[in-house]
């Protein structure tokens, strides 16, 4: 085939396409340049892309196009062969003359071209005279879908009263045609219904506010948008979309009173907080642009008190304070109702309030008497007689019968009994004398009743103060254990005393104390007033002897400066003691006891050993059990021993730590005992038997005192030895620093050892250190 015939045969098929003239005039253009540059290769395939309409349908098949080599001389030696997608399915190849056919209808939609390969042979030799070449058909488009809105139904929000040209919402639809190639799968939106209030852009569906809307007239609108293709020309396919439009709220409309005049009423014995009635205004919003706040105006008795209910927007009016039907029975309030929240876009069509007037009627009710004061205080001077008056309570019925009131006293404290009232008039008198000094206050509470109606009480306080007067002179604050030592000296301080006065003196208790009269001559004491409510007892004299006068009986005069002065005369009991050096008047107050209980040493004695003899049989028997319980032998077995120990224990030592069998090394010391001296005194038996008791007496201050005692005579006692038992030093404390004196442990006589030392020690040891130092007299 020549170059001019394959150019013809371009040409014829761009022809063919069945497009607009402008499209085919294109198409023959490419085609021509297509070909001149094939051309131009030596021994190439000359053919253009193919292009088949899609919904094509014929009973025969239709033509495409035709592959012709340059080598094809028309001798029928050549034999053309199609390979690919759709070959022998979609399409066929006439082999002889290359020409191509399709055999069925194709749809864009599902596959828009096919890639096939050419391929020329000999047909004798089957050998290729061209290269085996790649070529597509394309598959062309016409309008056969219609537009679909997918993301349908639609629901949109606008505020109410949005300006003109507010964008809604947009809608979108697709097309499933083929946008690149003619008008299907151009969209062209517009407005079905929804005029005059929206519009929509009929490129991109954008929908818009026409004209403003308000929200209380009609809140949801239903928009229906249609699309259409084919940019809307005749033929063209369309599709509708659903638009709902909803109206939100704006706070565009003021609260209103649905009533200009609201009437109530309250009882005046309601108590305060009670509910007297409600308003209500409306507001045509919804939401926090419905939300709205009461307050009351112009209320002068300022009785009353509005809430507002958030969930019912209710105004709640209630009682603040308690109404006086007697004093006022008509109030009259404006309630005020205000948005709580204001649009400033409508701030300017305001004012987004609105007021109501409302009447309140005060009830009469039976209310109890009123007292003319809540708390009475009242005075009366202390001893007044019985029936003497305190004062008076007055109560009064505030109803306009006024009924009469009957009073009574129905509680009283600290004291009960004291007071009375007169029911009628409310006085109120003593039924007894009051003391001060018993109750500076006393608290009533007085009742007040309706004579008529028992139901109706009120109560009120009543203090009664007792005025004091001086009756109660001064006295000491105290008992006062006062000593003087044999040995004290002229103008020595013995005690300080001091006074109280129960009575209560508005300038201050100021005391004076002197001797009284029948002792002021008295040699052996005087007394000092220190001129602030103290005074010091000091003594008269030089020296004091206890086997002359033990006790001194001293009356001490106490003045008070009260109107009138009270005097009273208190004893001040002076004991008389044995002191050393130190003045140790704890010996003066065991023997202060000894002689108010009229005892004897030797009575004391003698009762000590006796309870020194029952603890020791108590120990010993409690001492044997537990050894048979440990060697488990019967009782009656070791009952002869049993007595053998107790009629033995005549020994001195042990006492109540013996409780090993009494075993005699529980008396020794860590030394070798000494040889037992036989005593020479009865007397010396019992002290002995007196000192072992101190280890198992009571430790209080009167054994202590006669111990003490017992210890002073031994020591000035020349003819009396010094036996272990004595124990002098038990008495320096836990311990002796000195160590034992006792000759049990020692294993030298009494020559072959110093006792110098004992000089050193003190007066306690003052008769030990004549007796056993090496200075000692022959006497001795």
């Amino acid at each position: 085939m020549n170059s001019s015939a394959l150019l013809h045969l371009m040409v014829m098929l761009v022809q063919l396409w069945p497009c607009c003239p402008s499209m085919q005039k294109s198409s023959a253009q490419n085609a021509v340049q297509s070909f001149t540059a094939a051309r131009r290769v030596k021994r190439s395939w000359l053919w253009e892309p193919f292009f088949v309409t899609e919904e094509q349908v014929s009973p025969d098949p239709v033509y495409i196009g035709q592959l012709k080599s340059d080598l094809d001389k028309q001798d029928g030696n050549l034999e053309y062969i199609l390979t690919g997608e759709g070959a022998g399915s979609f399409f066929y190849i006439d082999k002889d003359n290359g020409k191509i056919y399709v055999k069925q209808k194709l749809d864009r939609e599902k596959k828009p071209f096919y890639t096939l390969r050419a391929q020329a042979i000999n047909k004798n030799t089957k050998h290729p005279v061209e290269p085996e070449s790649e070529f597509i058909i394309k598959v062309r488009d016409v309008n056969d879908n219609e537009p679909q809105f997918l993301d349908g139904p639609y629901v949109a929000t606008v505020p109410e009263m949005s300006p003109e040209g507010t964008s809604v919402t947009q809608v979108t639809a697709t097309d499933a045609d083929d946008p690149s190639y003619g008008n299907s799968a151009r969209l062209l939106y517009s407005l079905v219904q929804g005029q005059p209030y929206f519009s929509v852009e009929p490129k991109t569906g954008v929908i818009r506010v026409a004209s403003q809307m308000d929200r209380e007239t009609k809140d949801q609108y239903l928009v229906i948008i249609q699309a259409k293709d084919m940019v809307g020309q005749p033929g063209a396919f369309s599709a509708t979309a659903t638009v709902t439009i909803n109206l939100s709220d704006i706070n565009d409309n003021p609260p209103k009173f649905q009533q200009r005049l609201y009437y109530m009423s309250v009882s005046e014995d309601a108590p305060v907080g009670t509910t007297i009635g409600k308003v209500f205004a409306e507001d045509s919003d919804i939401g926090d642009n419905a939300a709205m706040d009461y307050s009351i105006e112009g209320d002068s008795s300022d009785a009353f008190n509005i809430i507002t209910n958030n969930e019912t927007q209710e105004g709640i009016i209630s009682l603040k304070k308690k109404v006086d039907y007697e004093s006022r029975r008509r109030h009259s309030i404006q309630v005020k109702a205000v948005n709580r929240y204001i649009d400033e876009r409508f701030s300017k069509e305001g004012p987004y309030e609105d007021t109501t007037i409302v009447k309140i009627n005060v009830e009469d009710a039976d209310e109890p008497p009123v007292f003319t004061l809540e708390n009475y205080v009242m005075e009366i001077v202390e001893g007044a007689m019985s029936g003497a008056l305190v004062g008076f309570v007055t109560a009064r019925d505030p109803d306009e019968d006024g009924s009469p009131v009957r009073y009574s006293i129905v509680h009283s404290t600290p004291l009960k009994g004291l007071f009375s009232i007169n029911e009628h008039n409310g006085e109120i008198i003593t039924t007894e004398p009051l003391d001060r000094e018993r109750a500076p206050w006393h608290n009533m509470t007085v009742t007040a009743t309706e004579t008529r109606n028992p139901e109706k009480i009120s109560e009120a306080n009543v203090y009664v103060q007792v005025l004091d007067v001086n009756d109660n002179a001064p006295e000491f604050p105290k008992k006062y254990e006062t000593f003087v030592c044999e040995n004290a000296v002229f103008g020595q301080l013995i005690q300080h005393i001091s006074a109280v006065d129960k009575d209560d003196s508005a300038e201050g208790h100021h005391f004076h104390f002197s001797l009284a009269q029948e002792d002021a001559n008295s040699s052996h004491f005087t007394v000092k007033d220190n001129q602030d409510n103290t005074a010091g007892i000091f003594t008269g004299k030089s020296g004091f002897k206890r086997q002359e006068q033990f006790f001194f009986y001293l009356p001490i005069l106490i003045q008070d400066n009260g109107t009138p002065p009270l005097t009273s005369t208190n004893t001040l009991t002076v004991t008389v003691c044995d002191c050393d050096t130190e003045v140790n008047t704890f010996y003066c107050r065991y023997g202060a006891f000894m002689y108010s209980l009229g005892l004897s040493t030797e009575a004391l004695v003698a009762a000590l050993a006796c309870i020194l003899i029952f603890l020791v049989f108590f120990l010993a028997i409690v001492a044997i059990r537990q050894q048979q319980q440990q060697k488990k032998p019967p009782f009656s077995e070791k009952m002869e021993e049993f007595r053998e120990n107790i009629v033995s224990y005549d020994d001195e030592g042990g006492g109540e730590e013996d409780t090993e069998a009494f075993d005699i090394s529980a008396l020794r010391t860590r030394t070798v005992m000494r040889t037992h001296k036989p005593r020479k005194k009865v007397a010396s038996e019992i002290q002995s038997l007196y000192r072992q008791s101190l280890q198992v007496g009571p430790d209080s201050a009167i054994f202590r005192q006669f111990i003490s005692e017992k210890l002073e005579e031994a020591n000035t006692d020349p003819s009396v030895p010094p036996y272990d038992s004595l124990q002098t030093y038990a008495f320096e404390g836990t311990g002796s620093l000195a160590g034992s004196l006792s000759s049990l442990g020692s294993t030298t006589s009494d020559m072959d050892q110093s006792y110098d030392y004992l000089a050193d020690w003190g007066p306690h040891f003052k008769q030990l250190a004549g007796m056993y130092s090496s200075h000692r007299t022959v006497e001795d």
